[in-house]
């Protein structure tokens, strides 16, 4: 994994992430699970052509649901939205859910696992080797607030960037709120399966550097990677998927337009984006720490959306250069090294 500074959704105080994976015996795929033990107001935004997700409905404002504790990103196409029932069933034992009564004197809840998956169908070898229920509970059982994996583990492990190896990536940003002086922190995890590409052909560099100090590849890197952007086959069936977070107070209404406004930083960093093969799905978690000032607050919440913004597009570059070769793509930091000298 390469270290470059983009922080981590995980800076987001109570948010954690977890992965489980297999690779290697016609297996190439894994799901990421995002768990926030405290609860979260939630919110989604579906963009892309082709979709795969679970529970959105529920995150409607005009909706029951007002909280959840989890959401499930995976690979395995439509099949992989079975690993969001292990999630479901690792809250459950937890006690973490909404709440629906007694039951046999039993405090009893239903878990609202929100979920989206990206094409990784036959990556490894096999089309039937996909994420299922035990893929879900593990991932949730690796969730840690000092989450060091990124790239090609988890939902990312499948993924394939505009020709390259893809990943799961993050990032985050603190703002002042302004004349109130509040401080409120946002993050982002992307993964990164787009059938547009992270990375300007033209420099060799991503079109969203988001801070990380890089310099232009080789000429041989170069030609190297321009052979790997071109060389995707012209049907590709992707998608990228993630959360963005934020530790502010937001009602749900206000989450999903977070959610909304980050595939603006989707569109910088993948070139093209929403296609009609890509199933481009965001959600939004308002962890609640920090209240917004009553006065004023559509400014405050600009500023928040911005760095959502800008946040999800650093998440996007970050899982393709974070990412390590699997499989039959290779991965940008294998075909260009070069670009990772400034970095460190």
């Amino acid at each position: 994994m390469v270290d470059l500074p983009f922080g981590s959704i995980t800076d987001v105080a109570g948010i954690t992430v977890g992965h489980h994976q297999r690779a290697g015996r016609n297996w190439q795929t894994g799901t990421t699970a995002i768990i926030v033990k405290s609860g979260a107001t939630p919110g989604v935004d579906v963009r892309g052509g082709g979709p795969g997700t679970r529970e959105t409905d529920a995150l409607n404002p005009q909706n029951l649901i007002q909280e959840i504790h989890g959401i499930c990103l995976s690979g395995g196409s439509a099949y992989g939205l079975a690993a969001a029932h292990g999630v479901m069933e690792w809250l459950e034992g937890r006690g973490l859910g909404f709440p629906i009564g007694l039951m046999n004197g039993s405090p009893q809840v239903v878990p609202v696992v929100p979920a989206a998956v990206i094409f990784d169908l036959g990556r490894g070898g096999s089309p039937t080797n996909r994420p299922d229920a035990t893929f879900g509970s593990r991932a949730a059982g690796n969730a840690r607030r000092s989450q060091q994996r990124w790239g090609s583990v988890g939902a990312g492990t499948g993924a394939r960037a505009g020709g390259l190896q893809g990943g799961v990536g993050t990032a985050s940003t603190t703002v002042r709120l302004a004349e109130s002086g509040v401080e409120v922190t946002v993050g982002a995890l992307a993964v990164a399966n787009p059938n547009g590409s992270v990375i300007d052909p033209m420099t060799g560099l991503p079109w969203e550097p988001s801070g990380a100090r890089l310099r232009r590849p080789l000429a041989d890197e170069r030609r190297a990677l321009i052979a790997a952007l071109t060389g995707q086959a012209a049907f590709n069936l992707n998608t990228t998927i993630g959360v963005v977070a934020t530790s502010a107070r937001l009602d749900k209404a206000e989450t999903s337009k977070m959610a909304s406004v980050s595939h603006d930083g989707l569109a910088r960093a993948v070139r093209p984006a929403h296609s009609m093969t890509d199933g481009d799905t965001i959600f939004g978690l308002a962890v609640g720490t920090t209240d917004l000032p009553a006065v004023g607050r559509h400014v405050a919440l600009n500023v928040i959306l911005k760095a959502a913004s800008e946040t999800f597009a650093a998440a996007c570059t970050h899982a393709v250069l974070a990412a390590s070769t699997i499989g039959e793509a290779v991965a940008y930091s294998d075909l260009c090294p070069s670009v990772y000298r400034s970095s460190r």
